[in-house]
């Protein structure tokens, strides 16, 4: 019973409103430029000579993709 309402109440995300897709596309954009810039600037400090900051940037990249997919909801697997 529980699990047939709790499947009945889950909405996949390309049904959600206008709003609440955008919200979702915007958001998934912040996070891939996020890690992009954390990239970026993790090579940046490696070529400039400063290995260990390079490398203490470059964990974030992980950490920030790891962020989102945590936070933001998933798609329906079938």
């Amino acid at each position: 019973m529980f699990m047939k309402r709790f499947a009945m109440t889950r909405q996949a995300p390309w049904s959600l409103g206008v709003g609440a897709r955008s919200r979702e596309v915007t958001a998934r954009l912040l996070l891939f430029l996020a890690a992009t810039a954390s990239f970026v600037l993790s090579v940046s400090l490696w070529f400039a000579g400063n290995e260990l900051q390079g490398i203490f940037v470059g964990l974030w990249v992980p950490s920030i993709l790891a962020l989102g997919a945590i936070v933001l909801p998933q798609s329906v697997r079938s």
